[in-house]
């Protein structure tokens, strides 16, 4: 299919990328990688009337350390985060997850807020900002906000976003000596996950993320627990993400797979 017909807005500016969203009273999507985007653009799920295009935009090309946080801006590729020097060292969770984000080719174009922007349960950028307790800038022409990733999430591509709001960057907190760890089961690498577990200690324990079951990445923490005591409290973890069965795997493996890389990752990260 070919989509629908738009106009295209190629954005000199970030006030005037504003004003189209501004004035565009939610028929206007924001356009940068397209790896998301053109695919449901083609399908006809999405019917902007306008697409602006924000990759020329210097300011949003920017990693930027900030305190305790890296803030990545709208128009920054996948694998320049992933090709940036510093990423070992103040974000390895990162180095763990992008390699699994699609395929070299989608990751040379696609952004990481854009796939922050589509939402999708199974992605495996949004797991690991929820695992880290980062948060999204929304800015729009009368005000910039900031969403933990925890809240933005609201379920199978729906976030907290408002119509004239672009997510001008996500901020990733710094592991400053945190351990973490990720695992991940796909048909093939680079698929969408069917389960994706990513874990990161806290000052308390250990902080798992799940993605591929619910209808949006879900955290939970857990505090030093061994034997039976941690393998209730994984069980329980899994029942309450209301696995389904789908195409891919039914709910059963789903909470199988729960239950298992969350104890192989817990026991990972706290040795």
């Amino acid at each position: 299919m070919k989509p629908a017909a738009f106009d295209y807005v190629r954005a000199e500016s970030l006030d005037e990328t504003l004003d189209v969203l501004r004035n565009a009273g939610g028929d206007a999507r924001i356009i940068a990688g397209g790896q998301s985007l053109m695919p449901m653009l083609n399908l006809r799920l999405a019917r902007p009337r306008i697409l602006v295009d924000i990759m020329r935009l210097k300011e949003l090309r920017r990693i930027e350390p900030r305190q305790d946080r890296i803030a990545v801006g709208a128009a920054v590729r996948q694998a320049e985060l992933l090709q940036w020097p510093s990423l070992d060292r103040e974000l390895p969770l990162l180095s763990l997850t992008l390699p699994w984000s699609g395929h070299v080719q989608t990751r040379s174009r696609g952004t990481i807020c854009g796939s922050i922007a589509h939402a999708d349960p199974s992605a495996e950028i949004p797991l690991a900002l929820l695992a880290l307790g980062g948060e999204i800038v929304l800015r729009s022409a009368s005000k910039r906000r900031r969403v933990a990733a925890c809240d933005f999430f609201l379920g199978v591509m729906a976030t907290d976003r408002n119509d004239d709001e672009l997510i001008e960057a996500v901020e990733f907190r710094v592991s400053n000596g945190r351990r973490c760890g990720f695992r991940e089961v796909a048909r093939r690498h680079g698929d969408f996950a069917i389960v994706a577990c990513a874990a990161v200690t806290t000052d308390r324990g250990v902080r798992l993320a799940v993605g591929g079951v619910a209808d949006r990445p879900v955290a939970r923490e857990f505090e030093t627990l061994e034997g039976s005591a941690l393998d209730d409290a994984l069980n329980a973890f899994a029942w309450d993400l209301d696995a389904r069965d789908d195409l891919h795997a039914t709910a059963r493996y789903r909470r199988d797979l729960v239950r298992m890389i969350g104890r192989e990752l817990i026991a990972e990260v706290t040795q």
